[in-house]
């Protein structure tokens, strides 16, 4: 005999659904979004879906449940990515596209990641429009988080444009529902040498573009090691300093021909002491003086840098708004930071007060047999209802928590 969940059934049934669609980045996300605008104007709710200008095939969705008194403007947002990382060679037990529940778990992909908020979001949409609110709710859907938060950059844009303005924002990434007020900054970059190729008994005709990657990659790896030795710190992080790592790098065309291209990629994280754009500035010095070098030998070499992806990082003050709500409602206070990004840094780049608070732990995000606690899905309901009641009421907040709440040991792996 199956097990019966004690999740609030409309949850259920959003999860299911929400995790039957296959969301991996590299696909179209429009599926979801259709699925979700179509339910939600059946509600009488006017979901805005926002294409992407660069892939029309993926699409944000932002849908405003009004104040009592009709104001769209200001209130909270309670954000969510769509999209999902591949199962690809990965050994799940079960269907990743179909919910499973056992031992008090429900299985699939996306499940701590993040369909889970989502799903309990969708499903507290009657009771929202129900509430006397004294200040809208915002449901922010966006796509491609798990590749950049391409998405993320551009909903930021989309609010703006809606002239929505909101003062707090919920990112629902799993954080056992911790109310997390901090991570670092994602920063990825690729830096293409092109030299010149000759055969390798005749050097002096070439540039060796693999040679100068080379110079590139050692330089990055001792600017990582300076930052480990000499800081800045911050202890709130599991890795108290900022990082870097060269992790793909590719070029040449036979062993007896001097390489005339490569490739290298290397992400680097920062905590709030350093600035990203310091470190940018300083590869485009360096990137410079190559090329300066490698076109001393021959004039047609040439060294290029690509930012790929800038997610800012977070660092929200101890009472803020957003911390305050996000404990007032449930949520677990921590000052814990997490390693991982999100989209929160983007909300809070654009002046919104944001904090991250979902269920499910970052461990199980992107594993096979990714899944969400059972306990976590139920008291993740129990806080969305508290957010209603809270933007309801003049009553004084207060802080409650719940055993469902106490969160599970954290492993940093976006």
């Amino acid at each position: 005999m199956s097990e019966v969940t004690p999740v609030a059934p409309d949850t259920m049934t959003w999860l299911r659904d929400l995790v039957a669609i296959d969301t991996t980045s590299r696909h179209s996300n429009r599926a979801l979004i259709d699925l979700v605008a179509e339910r939600l104007a059946a509600l009488g709710l006017e979901p805005h879906v926002r294409p992407s200008d660069d892939q029309p095939e993926k699409a944000n969705l932002i849908v405003t449940i009004p104040a009592a008194d009709g104001a769209v403007t200001g209130g909270v947002v309670l954000s969510g990515h769509t999209d999902v990382v591949p199962v690809d060679g990965q050994d799940w037990s079960t269907d990743p596209w179909t919910v499973h529940l056992r031992d008090g778990r429900l299985y699939g992909r996306g499940t701590a990641d993040m369909k889970g908020f989502i799903a309990s979001v969708l499903a507290a949409m009657p009771a929202m429009q129900a509430a006397d609110l004294a200040e809208p709710i915002h449901l922010v859907l966006s796509y491609d988080e798990e590749v950049g938060c391409l998405g993320g950059a551009q909903i930021t844009k989309d609010l703006a444009d809606l002239g929505l303005a909101p003062d707090r924002c919920l990112v629902g990434e799993p954080s056992s529902l911790r109310v997390i007020g901090g991570h670092k900054s994602i920063n990825v970059v690729e830096v293409r040498f092109t030299g010149v190729a000759a055969h390798s008994s005749l050097t002096d005709q070439g540039v060796n573009a693999i040679e100068y990657a080379a110079e590139l990659v050692s330089a990055v790896r001792a600017r990582a090691d300076r930052w480990r030795t000499d800081g800045p710190y911050d202890p709130a992080y599991l890795v108290p300093h900022t990082t870097a790592s060269v992790n793909m790098i590719s070029g040449g065309a036979a062993q007896n021909i001097v390489a005339d291209t490569c490739g290298v990629t290397f992400e680097f994280r920062t905590i709030a002491a350093d600035d990203p754009a310091e470190t940018i500035a300083w590869i485009d010095g360096l990137a410079d003086d190559l090329q300066q070098r490698m076109r001393a030998e021959q004039p047609g070499a040439a060294v290029d840098v690509d930012v790929l992806v800038g997610v800012p990082g977070l660092e929200t003050a101890a009472a803020s708004p957003a911390r305050t709500l996000g404990v007032a409602i449930g949520g677990l206070a921590s000052a814990d930071k997490v390693t991982y990004g999100t989209e929160a840094g983007l909300f809070a780049a654009a002046g919104v007060d944001t904090v991250v608070c979902g269920p499910g732990d970052i461990a199980q995000a992107h594993t096979p047999d990714e899944f969400v606690e059972v306990s976590q899905l139920e008291a993740c309901d129990e806080l969305i209802a508290a957010l209603i009641t809270e933007l309801s009421t003049s009553i004084p907040t207060t802080t409650t928590t719940t055993a469902a709440q106490r969160p599970l040991p954290e492993s940093d792996r976006r």
